[in-house]
C-alpha cells in the first residue's frame, strides 16, 4: 500500500488557510491514485506529528504545501515526522531545485518519501499561467499584457524570493507575455509600485501563495490600489493609474495544483499513472479569482 500526505501551513484564525489542502487531497483521493490520502497542519489538527500514525500503508510520499524551500520544509515538518537522518542537503538543492529523500521515521515501521514543496516544482509555472487565464477568462492571453508575479519576501529567509523568481524567469522565457516581472510584499521591488515597474496597460497579478489570507485579501490590494478599503471589495479588472489590473486569488488555489502534487509524488517514486491524474480525469471548470465583495473577504493569518 502507497499513502500521499499533504503537509500545509493551517491557521486558527483563517479558515480558507486549509482549504487549498482540502481541495486538492480530495480531487486526489478521487482518482484512486493511492491507497490513501491524508491532510495534515501545523496550525490545525491532525498535527504534522500524529498523521503518520494514522495510516496503515507502509509506504508514504509526503508532498509539503509550501510555495518555497525554508524553515518550515527543511525543518519544522522533518522534525516533526521524526524523520531519521533528514538534512536539506539530502535535496541537494539551490533553493529552486529540491528533489525528495527517502528516510525511516523513529516511532513507526514506515518507509518515507519527503518531497520538495509544490512551490519550486517546475510545473508551478504551468499553475501560474492558468491562474492568469483564470481571471481574466482568456485561454490566450498574453499577447499586449504584462504579467506580475507577486511573492511575500523577506530578509530571514534567503529562499523565499527564489521561487518567485524562478517562476518569473522561465514564464518569461516562453514569450508569451509582453514583459514579465517577480514583485514583492517586503522587499524590492515592490509590488506596491506595480505600474512603475511594468508598462503594458493590461496587467495581470498572480499571487504566489498557497492560500488566500490576509495579505491577498487585504494588503495586496489595498497597497497596489485595487481599492481603498478591502472591505468593499475590488473590480476586475481594475482601473489603476489608467491601467487595466487583473487580480488573481492565491496560486495555490488553482484546481491544477493537484496535478503539481501528483508530480511531486511520481517524481519521488510513486507508482502512479500522471497522464490520467487530476487534469486527466476531472474537467478543469476553472476556479475563484479571489474576493471582489466585503462578504468575501477574510481576516486571519494562514499558510501563504
Amino acid at each position: 500500500m502507497q499513502a500521499l500526505v499533504v503537509a500545509a501551513h493551517g491557521s486558527h484564525l483563517n479558515p480558507d488557510a486549509s482549504a487549498p489542502a482540502y481541495a486538492h487531497s480530495d480531487a486526489i483521493r478521487e482518482t484512486g491514485a493511492f491507497d490513501e490520502v491524508r491532510e495534515t497542519f501545523w496550525k490545525e489538527e491532525p498535527h504534522f506529528r500524529d498523521v503518520l500514525r494514522t495510516l496503515e500503508a507502509d509506504e508514504v510520499f509526503v508532498v509539503p504545501l509550501f510555495i518555497s524551500e525554508g524553515y518550515f520544509t527543511e525543518r519544522v515538518i522533518p522534525r516533526e515526522l521524526r524523520l531519521e537522518g533528514w538534512d536539506p542537503d539530502l535535496w541537494d538543492s539551490d533553493g529552486t531545485s529540491a528533489g525528495h529523500a527517502t528516510l525511516e521515521p523513529s516511532d513507526v515501521d514506515k518507509t518515507v518519501h519527503y518531497c520538495g514543496p509544490v512551490g519550486t516544482h517546475d510545473a508551478m509555472t504551468d499553475v501560474i499561467v492558468r491562474r492568469a487565464e483564470s481571471v481574466t477568462d482568456d485561454p490566450t492571453v498574453g499577447d499586449g499584457v504584462g504579467l506580475a508575479v507577486v511573492g511575500h519576501g523577506t530578509d530571514r529567509n534567503e529562499h523565499s524570493a527564489k521561487a518567485i523568481e524562478y517562476h518569473a524567469d522561465r514564464v518569461r522565457d516562453r514569450d508569451r507575455f509582453d514583459e514579465v516581472r517577480a514583485l514583492f510584499m517586503d522587499e524590492e521591488p515592490e509590488v506596491d509600485d506595480v505600474t512603475d515597474h511594468l508598462e503594458s496597460q493590461e496587467l495581470v497579478l498572480v499571487p504566489l501563495f498557497v492560500a488566500d489570507g490576509y495579505h491577498t485579501r487585504e494588503d495586496i490590494p489595498e497597497d497596489v490600489g485595487l481599492t481603498d478599503d478591502y472591505r468593499r471589495g475590488w473590480d476586475v479588472p481594475a482601473a489603476v493609474e489608467g491601467r487595466r489590473i487583473w487580480y488573481a486569488g492565491a496560486v495555490g488555489t488553482e484546481r491544477l495544483l493537484a496535478d503539481v502534487i501528483l508530480e511531486r509524488a511520481a517524481d519521488a517514486g510513486a507508482k502512479i499513472d500522471t497522464e490520467t491524474g487530476v487534469a486527466g480525469r476531472l474537467e478543469y471548470t476553472g476556479s475563484d479569482t479571489g474576493p471582489r465583495s466585503p462578504d468575501a473577504a477574510t481576516n486571519g493569518g494562514g499558510s501563504e
